[in-house]
């Protein structure tokens, strides 16, 4: 039987008036056998979105990180992907991040996406760098931050439905500046900083709905 259930109590979405309440509610279900085991899924892939509104970004960094600390105190490791840490990191791999610090500010904000997508494509550069990540240490959940430092040049549902061939054994949680919304009439959207909607995403689950 799901595990993921609708509980009225609380939101879907982690605002300042219930981030407390969230907190222990994540720390509750990470820590679970039943979570990590990828229990109740119903044979679908293990990942999971954990929607912030875009204002409480810097609490919610800070609960991401007390999490992973009270995850591992449980003795749960978490290898966290962030984003925006990674694209750094291969730009100044690739040799790249040099000339972009020269010329960000002669670049159009087109220009400077367009050039960026093309270095950071997601299949074929930032999923094996995550995988490389994957390889590298034992974990029990992934977490993936920095979704909104990295728009518009790296899209979230790019970086789930590749990640969806490689990550098929832990969870992932990615936490989300933003909603993630369904409903009969246009399925399920990530509608990032709540105000764009075009990223359809059908296959993770809202963890703030999802029974301990």
């Amino acid at each position: 039987m799901s595990q993921v259930t609708s509980n009225p109590s609380r939101d879907n979405t982690v605002s300042a008036k219930n981030l407390a309440e969230c907190q222990s509610h994540l720390l509750n279900v990470v820590s679970s056998h039943r979570f990590r085991n990828n229990e109740g899924l119903n044979n679908e892939v293990p990942f999971h979105i954990c929607p912030f509104e875009p204002e409480i970004s810097s609490d919610m960094m800070q609960a991401v990180k007390q999490l992973k600390n009270e995850l591992a105190d449980k003795g749960v490791g978490v290898l966290e992907i962030n984003l925006y840490d990674l694209v750094i990191e291969i730009l100044k791999g690739e040799g790249d991040w040099e000339w972009l610090l020269e010329n960000e500010t002669t670049l159009s904000r087109d220009e400077l996406k367009e050039e960026l997508q093309g270095i950071l494509d997601t299949e074929t550069v930032l999923i094996p760098a995550i995988v490389k990540k994957m390889d590298a240490t034992s974990y029990d959940v992934i977490f993936i931050t920095g979704v909104g430092e990295v728009f518009p040049y790296i899209r979230s549902h790019n970086i789930l439905n590749n990640l969806q061939r490689v990550a098929k054994e832990q969870p992932t949680l990615m936490f989300f500046p933003g909603k993630y919304q369904h409903s009969l009439a246009s399925g399920a959207s990530l509608r990032l900083f709540d105000k764009l909607t075009d990223d359809k995403y059908y296959r993770a689950f809202n963890i703030l709905d999802r029974a301990n």
